[in-house]
């Protein structure tokens, strides 16, 4: 392959796309790749996958499903990170009556 003609349409690939980051779809490869994963990239290397033919550019609606899977997964390790920091004293109650005694006192 020329390089010279590989690299204008990794330039023309990545001149066509808007955003920073590309929602693509990986497609199967002769080296292991696995056809249907989705993967948020950088433009240039969105540009480079398409150009090597080992990913394709997401639906809207592929895109739109994979960043409110990534939104839950997000929030829902926030809540999970929030309970393990949860702290809990347990007193028994002969101590709880202690300390009202004294209180009174």
């Amino acid at each position: 392959m020329n390089l010279r003609s590989y690299f204008q349409k990794v330039r023309e690939i990545e001149q066509g796309l808007r955003e920073a980051f590309i929602v693509v779809v990986s497609q199967e490869t002769s080296d292991g790749g696995i056809r249907g994963l989705l993967t948020e990239v950088p433009k240039h290397l969105a540009a480079r996958m398409i150009a090597d033919g080992r990913a394709s550019l997401s639906s809207e609606d592929e895109g739109r499903d994979f960043h409110e899977k990534k939104l839950e997964a997000k929030r829902l390790a926030d809540q999970e990170a929030v309970a393990s920091r949860m702290q809990v004293t347990l007193v028994p109650t002969a101590e709880l009556k202690k300390s009202s005694r004294i209180s009174k006192e």
